[in-house]
């Protein structure tokens, strides 16, 4: 893989083979309804002045999460004539092109209404369609979370969804795809990660936030002076 010619070919089917591709719309439906009912009134009255809401879908797999995501904007009600976007990002080749394809199968609606699936999507022969007013503020690419740099394309966002990804890397990986999102956040921004994921033993950076149903973790407002770069170490 390092030294042969086609290493980067062989690589790429490495990692479609080897990563888990396991999700479907609204799952952990208790950190969305966090997100929407807790969340996004907060990014809503933060924002108001520029009226622009970025959303990273870190780790997106092949993309239901991003829809997802951009539903519970949609059905806020807060953001109508904003700048919204929502970001999904993979490692996966095949995942970023099947996010933007936008065609799902009957296992990704486990725990969709029927009233979302009737707003939301569109029944044709190949499968079912997300509809064009919802794919228009999703927007998908292959980033590495170990990666830095690329990463930084995303550019600068409001939410960082990065749920059960942190789970399949080291201790060291999982401190610097940390830093990684830290720096994408703005400040006061928010990270929310799986139900059994934590920064414990990872970073003190960030502020832990109690909601009513989930914690999460906030980028802090402000930093002392001199210290621009998050703390690693145990929390």
């Amino acid at each position: 893989l390092r030294f042969s010619p086609q290493g980067a070919e062989d690589l790429e089917l490495a990692l479609e083979v080897l990563t888990t591709k396991e999700t479907y719309f609204f799952r952990q439906e208790y950190q969305l309804r966090s997100f929407q009912q807790e969340l996004l009134p907060r990014l809503a009255e933060a924002n108001a002045s520029q009226r622009r809401l970025n959303v990273w879908s870190a780790g997106c797999s092949t993309g239901e999460e991003v829809y997802t995501l951009a539903i519970l904007i949609l059905e806020s009600g807060l953001f109508e004539g904003w700048d919204v976007h929502v970001i999904g990002s993979d490692l996966c080749r095949s995942n970023v092109a099947a996010g933007r394809r936008g065609v799902y199968r009957p296992s990704s609606f486990r725990t969709t209404t029927p009233l979302m699936r009737q707003r939301y999507f569109e029944e044709r022969s190949d499968g079912t369609h997300v509809v064009e007013r919802l794919k228009r503020f999703c927007h998908f690419g292959q980033v590495n979370l170990l990666d830095a740099e690329r990463a930084r394309t995303v550019g600068r966002v409001d939410v960082v969804f990065c749920r059960n990804v942190l789970i399949y890397f080291d201790e060291r990986s999982r401190r610097k795809v940390i830093d990684t999102l830290y720096d994408r956040l703005v400040p006061g921004g928010y990270l929310l990660l799986g139900h059994s994921e934590s920064l414990l033993h990872v970073s003190t950076a960030f502020e832990l936030v109690h909601l009513k149903e989930d914690l999460v973790y906030r980028k802090p407002v402000s930093q002392p002076r001199g210290n621009s770069a998050p703390q690693r170490g145990r929390s």
